[in-house]
């Protein structure tokens, strides 16, 4: 099932994501690398479920996590839109990176095993 104004792809095979989890990853990707911009309305639920061959709560279900998530805004009956998520991603990892730090001082890490902690979970999720 493929979007044709936002290339969305949805992967129905054995296997993939969930179809919520696809739709919301593509629109938080397409949002960070610029190919949604700030700004850009996105087309309403049902419409979306319709174009995509999806159920209109799980369009919904990826909305409301997007919107958790700080990539989209809704304006009540004006539209969804997409968000200034670099604030908001900013912001999402400094309460990340505090929580961690919290956590870390209450299990009794040195300050030095919390980075190296934090250094490994980079580099794995980076593939450094």
């Amino acid at each position: 099932m493929t979007s044709t104004n936002l290339k969305i792809r949805i992967d129905g095979s054995a296997g993939a994501a969930a179809p919520y989890e696809q739709l919301r990853a593509q629109i938080a990707e397409a949002a960070r690398a610029g190919r949604l911009p700030v700004g850009f309305k996105l087309p309403t639920v049902r419409g979306f479920a319709e174009e995509l061959g999806l159920a209109a709560n799980t369009v919904a279900k990826a909305y409301r996590a997007l919107e958790t998530d700080g990539v989209i805004e809704t304006r009540g009956r004006g539209g969804t839109f997409i968000a200034a998520a670099a604030d908001s991603a900013a912001r999402e990892a400094a309460a990340a990176a505090q929580a961690f730090a919290e956590r870390a001082l209450r299990l009794g890490l040195t300050f030095d095993e919390a980075t190296a902690a934090v250094q490994d979970a980079l580099r794995a999720r980076f593939g450094l």
